[in-house]
Formats: structure tokens, C-alpha cells, sequence
């Protein structure tokens, strides 16, 4: 009885939580979500950032705020990253390591915020309350040991789907295993003992060991980054959930000899529903861009239309951005392309001429939310990041997959399996893909027939799923438990 109304005083006790992304929109969206979240529960979160990041957030809702603290730390100036430059949206793929090191020097500053957030006294309460918890995400190498000083857990907070965690394993799998050359990342891991499409063809494997494998400008690769990070926290939190993930849940727990907890999918709804309501009311709080945008959309069939983006982070090559629009041109669908500011110049002459009517380009911010909840959208020609998934899927759409890097080249292989989209054929060697490719597969992916219907069928289980509320609000339920329990 006694262990009864212990272990219900502790569930009803109230945290202090600190979340402190990595540098992209791509982690800090889903940190948000999962802030708002703990929020919605009565619990109190930093959430810790560089200030034009902060900036360009979506607003937390008002009933949040007296519970969500957003936290500026200005990042120290590194020679060669751009002035103002504090997210990978800002930088080219070249200055990310710069970054890097900027992020690294936000050690200190830390240091001292969490210094006097810990200096509260007994009894305190929301933000006055000494932090029960450190959400870390990859990156932070270095933040685990400032925590351990004053006696706060960290947990690492993946914002990348449980079959990329599992085919990156833990370092003592790592080191049983050695994985030196890029062949060694085309085979499933051998820490994994079901047969699964966990792996990365041959250029994808070349790029992940150039990139992430190896010390950089910044120091530490950035897979000893999250090993290092891992092994001094207590809870691993991935973003997923066992409808989808299935055997992947319980094995990472055996993997990372630790609580591995589920998060659920923690999809954007309240801009979803926002953007349903807006379209719902008119559209009258768009501006002028997207309103024309929308308009735009208006006139099109209903779901006629396959909207291509990659997300603010993904860089495209010149080659890549003429095949994309050699493809979209020959696959006579109509289409709507969001381009970043410097892919936007590599569009071929006359392009935009000859589509003019079905295709439609828009270089710099597009509204991705409202323009996947739109009627007029069918299909999505996406670099498969998690984060946009989980977008597209709250509409159920199919998808064309293009993965560029890392993560996104796994969850396009457990996408496939899943039968929820097609693969853009590429050459195994190089990456490179042809305009007539791209073409073949928007068409089969849009197309009535059985093998179309059959993808969409499958990516409305998926919105299914994700739409579910009850059961990924329990994620988060169970999340907070494990907080409660290893605090």
C-alpha cells in the first residue's frame, strides 16, 4: 500500500525539463512537439536554442507558454561561418562542420545557465526548480559531463527513426563488429537477427563513411558524437512507435543495454489542423505568396497534383536539380516544386515556360503543412526526412523517394517495404539518377491502376496510424513515466 501511494505522489510530481536540439529545423521541430507535449501534461520545459532560431519557430500555443521557456544562447562568432548563420538552413553543406564548432562553443554558456537553473532551493517549482532532465540530442558530446556536476540525467533524444538508430547501433556493437569501409554498411549489421532492408547501397555507404564516419573540421565525427553522447545517458528516446517499428522497439533496448523509449511519431497536428481550418476559412491569414500559391493549388483536380520538396537542409547538385526537372517535364503530371534559394538559380532555360499550366516552381519558403493537407495534392517527391514524412503521412499520401544522406536512405528502404512508395532508380556507384527515371516513377506512383491504388491504400494505413491520437498521446504517457521512475 505504502509503494501504491509513493509511486502515485511521484507520478503526480511535476518536472523541469531541458531540451536542447542540434542546429537544424529538422531536430528542433520535433523537439518542440515532443515540449509541447510534456507541457500539455503539466510539466514545465526549456527549450534552449541560438535566437534567430527561436525567432523563426512557429509560436508555442498561448495556453503553453506559461510552461514552454524558450532560452536564447547566441553562438560565438568561427572564422568562414556566415555572419548570422545559427541553423543548417543558413549554411551550405561545406560549413556545417563551422557549425559545428560554434554549437561546441556554446559549452560554457551552458555551463553557466544550468549553474544558476540548479541553484534553486527545496520546494521550488516550475522554472525555479532545479532541471529533473537534459534532452540531448546527437551532437552534444560534450554537455553530459557539465550535467554530471550537478547531479541531472540526460536522456539522448534521437529525432531519427528506430531502423536508422539500429543500423547505427551503440559503440560496444560497433566494436565488436568494426565497420571500416563502405561495403560494410551495404550488408544488414549483423546485431540485428531478423531479416529486414536496413542497409545502404553502395554511394549512399561512401557518403555516410566521408561524412559522418570520420573527424571532421569540428573534431569528433559525428557518429562518435552520439556514441560518446549515448554512453553517458541513462534513457535513449527515439522517435517512434511499435505500430510501425514493430521488432526494432524492444531491440534497441537489448542493443543500448538501457530504456529505449518510444516517443510516438510526434506528427505536427495542431498545424495540421490549423491549416485545415485556414483552408476551411478561406485562407484569409495567408500571405500574399502562399495565397497565390493556393489559388494556384485551387484550380487543380483533386488529388492530380505531386508536390516535390527537400526539406531545408537537403542540398541538391546541379545535375540532380536538371534531372528533377527533365523528369517532372516528361512525366506529364502536374506538380508543385519547392526549391531553396540557391537550388532556384539551377532550374534549365525555359523550363517553367513549357510547364507553364500543370507545373508550378516556388523558390525560397513554401507552407509545406498547408500545402500536403490541400485536396488538390496526391503524391509527395520527397528526400524521405523523417520529419516530412510524418507531414505528408497525416494526409496519406504515396510517395517518390530521392534519400540524399544518412538517415534518409534507410527510412527510404523501410518505406519501400512498407508499400507506401517507390524509389527513383539510381546508378549503385554513383548516385546518379536520369530525368526518364524520375518520370517512370512519379507516373506509377500517380497512376489509377492497381499499383497506385494499392500505394495510396498503404499510405492511408500509415495516416492511420498517425492519426491514432489516443495511442501516440500513451507514448508520451510512458515517455514521462520513464522520466518519473529514472529521475
Amino acid at each position: 500500500m505504502a509503494k501504491a501511494m509513493e509511486a502515485t505522489a511521484r507520478s503526480s510530481s511535476s518536472l523541469h525539463v531541458v531540451v536542447f536540439p542540434w542546429l537544424a529545423f529538422g531536430h528542433m521541430i520535433p523537439y518542440l512537439e515532443l515540449s509541447e507535449q510534456l507541457a500539455r501534461r503539466g510539466h514545465a520545459v526549456t527549450f534552449v536554442s541560438a535566437p534567430r532560431n527561436l525567432a523563426r519557430l512557429r509560436p508555442v500555443p498561448e495556453d503553453l507558454r506559461p510552461r514552454v521557456r524558450l532560452l536564447p544562447l547566441p553562438l560565438p562568432s568561427v572564422d568562414g561561418l556566415p555572419y548570422g548563420a545559427e541553423s543548417t538552413a543558413d549554411v551550405p553543406p561545406e560549413k556545417v562542420d563551422l557549425l559545428k564548432v560554434a554549437f561546441d562553443g556554446l559549452a560554457a554558456p551552458f555551463a553557466g545557465f544550468l549553474a544558476g537553473a540548479c541553484a534553486g532551493g527545496e520546494g521550488a517549482t516550475g522554472f525555479g526548480k532545479k532541471p529533473d532532465w537534459i534532452f540531448v540530442d546527437f551532437t552534444h558530446h560534450w554537455l553530459p559531463p557539465i550535467a554530471e556536476q550537478h547531479k541531472v540525467p540526460c536522456a539522448l533524444f534521437s529525432i531519427f527513426p528506430a531502423a536508422f538508430i539500429a543500423f547505427l547501433g551503440p559503440k560496444t556493437v560497433n566494436d565488436e563488429h568494426p565497420r571500416r569501409t563502405a561495403e560494410d554498411f551495404t550488408d544488414q549489421p549483423p546485431w540485428i537477427p531478423f531479416p529486414t532492408h536496413i542497409v545502404h547501397r553502395l554511394h549512399e555507404a561512401k557518403q555516410f563513411v566521408q561524412l559522418h564516419l570520420r573527424p571532421n573540421a569540428a573534431g569528433p565525427s559525428d557518429c562518435c558524437r552520439f556514441w560518446e553522447t549515448e554512453q553517458h545517458c541513462p534513457l535513449v528516446i527515439v522517435r517512434s512507435c511499435r505500430e510501425v517499428d514493430g521488432p526494432l522497439c524492444p531491440l534497441l533496448t537489448d542493443l543500448f543495454g538501457k530504456p529505449v523509449a518510444p516517443s510516438g511519431l510526434l506528427a505536427p497536428y495542431d498545424a495540421a489542423q490549423e491549416a485545415v481550418a485556414d483552408r476551411a476559412g478561406g485562407g484569409e491569414d495567408e500571405d500574399k505568396a502562399s495565397a497565390s500559391l493556393m489559388r494556384w493549388l485551387d484550380e487543380q483536380p483533386a488529388r492530380s497534383v505531386i508536390y516535390v520538396a527537400f526539406g531545408s537542409e537537403a542540398p541538391l547538385t546541379p545535375e540532380q536539380v536538371r534531372q528533377l526537372a527533365v523528369g517532372l517535364e516528361l512525366s506529364g503530371a502536374r506538380f508543385l516544386w519547392a526549391l531553396r534559394e540557391p537550388s532556384g538559380l539551377l532550374i534549365p532555360d525555359g523550363f517553367e515556360e513549357r510547364v507553364s499550366g500543370r507545373g508550378l516552381v516556388r523558390v525560397g519558403w513554401v507552407p509545406q503543412v498547408r500545402v500536403l493537407a490541400h485536396g488538390a495534392v496526391g503524391a509527395f517527391l520527397t528526400h524521405t526526412g523523417w520529419s516530412s514524412l510524418m507531414e505528408s503521412f497525416l494526409f496519406g499520401h504515396p510517395l517518390v523517394m530521392l534519400p540524399l544522406f544518412a538517415d534518409q536512405c534507410v527510412t527510404a528502404r523501410a518505406m519501400a517495404a512498407r508499400a507506401v512508395g517507390l524509389e527513383v532508380p539510381r546508378d549503385e556507384r554513383d548516385g546518379s539518377f536520369a530525368g526518364v527515371d524520375v518520370a517512370w516513377t512519379v507516373r506509377r506512383v500517380m497512376a489509377e491502376g492497381e499499383e497506385g491504388k494499392a500505394l495510396a491504400r498503404n499510405a492511408r494505413a500509415f495516416q492511420e496510424i498517425l492519426c491514432n491520437r489516443a495511442k501516440q498521446d500513451k507514448y508520451v504517457d510512458e515517455l514521462v513515466e520513464h522520466l518519473l521512475r529514472l529521475q
